[in-house]
């Protein structure tokens, strides 16, 4: 793609995308060990907390190409100041840079909403994920082995860690 990419918070209008990049990633199954297709008043309720829990969204044109969003860590109050994040691109664009400034703006974002950890866990194999944390000055801290099925097979998965 050759339009401008911005990257912005995500909008009500913007819901269908997401949930169909969300949707596009659970049936890869590359990066996520749910199976469920998810309905658009799901993704909807995300933008509900966007305050402490935003969503941003890249846009190039008139599309929106992926999004990344923080979501709690644990409900324990000790941990409030730490997010888990995900993030999921459209195969169009993957490997042009668009997960590396969405990535980076949403620790900035995590950063001024008083955020002091962000982190998730990446499958083992998902090479590109691992790549871009490590990029982005993100620390693998350990491995979680056996820590979920997909498809009937065990996954591990690398637990990531950004300081902000």
């Amino acid at each position: 793609m050759t339009d401008e990419l911005t990257i912005r918070q995500a909008l009500a209008d913007d819901v269908a995308d997401i949930t169909d990049i969300y949707n596009r990633g659970i049936e890869s199954g590359l990066g996520t060990f749910e199976t469920r297709l998810r309905e658009p008043a799901e993704i909807a309720a995300w933008l509900d907390d966007a305050e402490r829990y935003p969503t941003l969204v890249a846009v190039q044109g008139n599309s929106v190409t992926g999004f990344a969003r923080l979501s709690s860590y644990r409900d324990r109050p000790c941990y409030d100041g730490i997010a888990e994040f995900s993030i999921y691109l459209t195969p169009q664009v993957q490997g042009q840079g668009v997960g590396r400034r969405l990535l980076t703006e949403l620790l900035t974002t995590a950063r001024a909403a008083g955020f002091y950890k962000v982190l998730s866990r990446i499958f083992t194999a998902n090479e590109a994920s691992r790549g871009l944390c490590r990029k982005l000055g993100f620390r693998e801290v350990g491995i979680y082995e056996r820590h979920g099925q997909l498809n009937g097979q065990w996954l591990d998965v690398v637990i990531v860690e950004y300081l902000t």
